[in-house]
């Protein structure tokens, strides 16, 4: 082995400096991209809300949406799992037309009432952008790959504003039990970065009050693993359910502007029934969930409203969902488990996440950042349970299996787990 003519400390400086230049262009795009998404879904929010008729549009804006997606987006409607797929197999680069198709598709959404989140549309937007900057530097596929991950991060940072959060979001979600550490330094100051341009534009995003949190002790960790259990469960229904959902549109509508049609006049007519309650992101519901108590069920009617639109093909994401249906459930466990409503509002908000995304490390960081360190050892409890017990499937079908969660009884070691 020929020994180095530098220090390998010298050596790496080149490597830093390309690297600080594309992940901080990254960021711009992204954290760009994030701010004009981010403000017209207040703005679509906000007119849905004065104008609430509009909620009977919803059949005619899926059709709409469903059809543009069918006759220019085809090659990109597989949407955050083609991210993925290109990180684990390198082979095009993603179409450009995947960020404005998915930014129009999810603004559509909002504006006309369906249950969808947004942290899709801005991963989609954040690895598009960044994955156009391939054949600009001439990069090898190894180096889109960190690309490809740098851009998924600066997403994920820009539209929650959780920077370290977002930074390990791209390095955990690509397969289970497993990090690429090779991408640490472009994916940190990715989202870093995109998290500084989105609070530049003049994003400011949504404060959640954290109080209450019990002290540490026997039964308050045994609860908390409790709750961390439920939390797995709800995630692994919600992954499974949103995908057998969407398979049951396609195998039985051919033609795919009826799904969203279809899901659109189902979730009109539960409005119509129920109120607007589960419909949009739900912010001002997951406010009240660290503020007072809730009714026992909000969390069911978030799960079935935003599996209809999921299922049936509007656009958007299912995280800010997940946070609604974590905040509610663990308001819902509260007094049972006699801990703080905020305590547990805060764990099912990002314990649910961590068990329908296996993402244990992020979901705990974001805990933390969100809600300070005073929550962090009950998150990291409540997301590693979370994510043990939600199994081997995920919201992402795109995710791998790295490593399995746990060892598997003898009989059962030779299953390959689902992925």
């Amino acid at each position: 082995m020929k020994s180095r003519r530098y220090p390998e400390q010298i050596a790496l400086l080149p490597y830093i400096g390309k690297w600080t230049f594309i992940a901080g262009l990254i960021a711009l795009l992204s954290g760009t991209a994030s701010t004009f998404f981010l403000f017209s879904l207040d703005r679509a929010t906000d007119w849905r809300q004065t104008h609430p008729w509009i909620i009977w549009l919803l059949p005619l804006a899926g059709f709409v949406v469903g059809w543009v997606y069918l006759k220019l987006g085809s090659s990109v409607e597989a949407g955050n799992n083609l991210l993925i797929d290109e990180i684990h197999d390198p082979k095009s680069v993603v179409p450009l037309r995947m960020a404005p198709l998915v930014l129009i598709g999810t603004v559509i959404s909002h504006l006309f009432g369906a249950s969808v989140g947004r942290e899709g549309t801005a991963v989609q937007m954040g690895g598009t952008l960044a994955d156009q900057l391939t054949h600009v530097f001439r990069l090898r596929h190894a180096e889109r790959r960190i690309l490809l991950m740098a851009g998924i991060s600066a997403g994920f940072a820009s539209v929650f504003g959780t920077p370290l959060a977002g930074a390990i979001f791209g390095l955990e979600v690509l397969a289970i039990g497993r990090l690429r550490y090779d991408a640490i330094y472009p994916c940190m100051v990715a989202a870093i970065v995109a998290d500084q341009v989105g609070m530049a534009w003049g994003v400011h995003h949504t404060h959640y009050a954290m109080s209450g949190v019990a002290t540490i002790g026997f039964w308050s960790l045994a609860a908390v693993l409790v709750a961390g259990i439920v939390f797995g469960l709800t995630g692994m229904l919600f992954a499974k359910a949103t995908h057998a959902a969407s398979a049951f549109m396609k195998r039985h509508v051919a033609y795919a502007p009826l799904r969203p049609l279809i899901g659109g006049v189902v979730v009109a007519l539960a409005v119509w029934i129920v109120g607007t309650r589960y419909i949009g992101l739900g912010i001002p519901v997951m406010v009240e969930a660290f503020q007072q108590p809730l009714a026992p069920w909000d969390f069911f009617g978030k799960f079935a409203f935003t599996v209809a639109s999921l299922g049936s093909g509007f656009k958007g994401g299912e995280v800010t969902p997940l946070f609604y249906i974590g905040a509610t459930l663990g308001n819902a466990l509260a007094p049972l488990l006699h801990l703080p409503f905020p305590m547990l509002a805060g764990l099912g908000f990002v314990a649910v996440f961590a068990g329908a995304a296996n993402t244990p490390l992020a979901s705990t960081i974001m805990a933390i950042e969100l809600f300070g360190p005073q929550i962090g050892p009950y998150a990291a409890l409540a997301c590693v349970v979370a994510y043990l017990f939600s199994g081997h499937a995920g919201i992402y079908r795109a995710q791998k299996v790295g490593m399995l969660k746990h060892r598997l009884p003898p009989v059962a070691r030779d299953r390959k787990p689902p992925v």
